[in-house]
């Protein structure tokens, strides 16, 4: 039996995410958890004759906390979109103050219903909200940095998407793979454009078009919030790139072997190549680098590509690096309180 719980599911985010996990083969049942609207969500995907039953959790005041609970109790993966969207000239900072809280609380619930979960964090600005799921589940004594996926996925998306664009009569965005490491931010996201299939496309382009390529990878939400013209940021892309990562992990968890995907991790621990990952990002605590998945999460951080990148990618990192510090440090510091 497969149990997901998706927290936020009546969202921007959380429906379309909901949506594609329902229709999952391996998953056996759907929990869907939020503040709103979502009794009416899980009436509507109940109605889909997938594998998987759907149940709803809506709790009856702000301090009900029993709807949570049973919608994380035996989840296997928890997925969390839950917090406030971005808005025309909003900021993942911008997002803090809102989401922090919101994160903190979902995270003592896991703690205490499903502390074996693997969680995977949606919820910007993700650069901060993964430490504070950390800091919360070590307080409770169940943190294994193994199950605590920071999801990028959509900026590996994008990096694939954008770079085929260039190249439509050659290239479909299924062609590539594109490490994406860093974080999930403005320029705490790298391309890493110069390894791997994307190599002899993005030699072939000249500086100022390398220069934009990777701007609108990083700065690719704001594309969408500027598109829907004060309705919203990005979602659809957003639940597919949440989907993909749960997808890759239940494979990995069902037996499959091999399977690399990038997040963003805790590299203070004793995952096989995070400490050495540590060393190359001037001692940061997270970072978004691939790693190997296996039936208990992250098996091992593939730390070698970090000195694979070239000149213009170095200096890239620099620049994600020291922006990190302090999303990171922001994060740890409210969890502190």
């Amino acid at each position: 039996m497969v149990k997901v719980a998706v927290l936020g599911a009546a969202g921007g985010i959380g429906q379309p995410l909901s949506l594609l996990v329902k229709l999952n083969p391996i998953v056996d049942e759907l929990a869907l958890f939020d503040v709103v609207n979502v009794p009416g969500v899980g009436a509507d995907l109940g109605h889909i004759n997938s594998n998987s039953k759907t149940s709803s959790h809506l709790p009856s005041s702000k301090e009900d906390k029993t709807a949570l609970a049973e919608a994380l109790k035996g989840s296997d993966i928890v997925i969390i979109p839950a917090g406030v969207p971005r808005k025309p000239g909003m900021t993942r900072d911008d997002l803090f103050n809102i989401n922090a809280s919101i994160c903190q609380g979902l995270a003592e619930g896991i703690a205490e219903n499903s502390p074996k979960a693997f969680v995977l964090v949606i919820s910007n600005p993700v650069n901060s909200t993964v430490p504070i799921f950390a800091e919360t589940l070590k307080k409770k004594g169940v943190y294994d940095p193994a199950r605590l996926f920071g999801v990028t996925t959509l900026d590996i998306v994008r990096a694939n998407t954008f770079i085929s664009q260039l190249y439509p009569t050659d290239t479909k965005p299924t062609d590539f793979d594109v490490r994406v490491v860093g974080g999930h931010s403005g320029e705490t996201i790298v391309p890493l454009y110069s390894l791997g299939k994307t190599k002899k496309y993005y030699d072939e382009l000249n500086e100022e078009q390398k220069k934009a390529l990777i701007h609108r990878v990083q700065f690719g939400g704001d594309e969408v919030v500027q598109a829907k013209n004060g309705a919203g940021s990005a979602t659809l892309s957003m639940a597919y790139a949440g989907y993909r990562l749960a997808e890759r992990i239940l494979k990995a968890v069902s037996g499959e072997s091999g399977i690399v995907e990038c997040t963003y991790l805790n590299l203070d621990s004793k995952i096989k190549g995070a400490e050495e990952a540590k060393k190359l990002v001037s001692g940061l605590d997270f970072f978004s680098l691939p790693v190997v998945l296996g039936k208990d999460g992250i098996q091992e951080v593939k730390y070698d590509i970090l000195n694979e990148v070239n000149a213009d990618e170095k200096k890239l990192l620099e620049v994600a690096v020291e922006q990190l510090k302090g999303n990171i440090s922001k994060g740890v510091a409210f969890a502190s309180k």
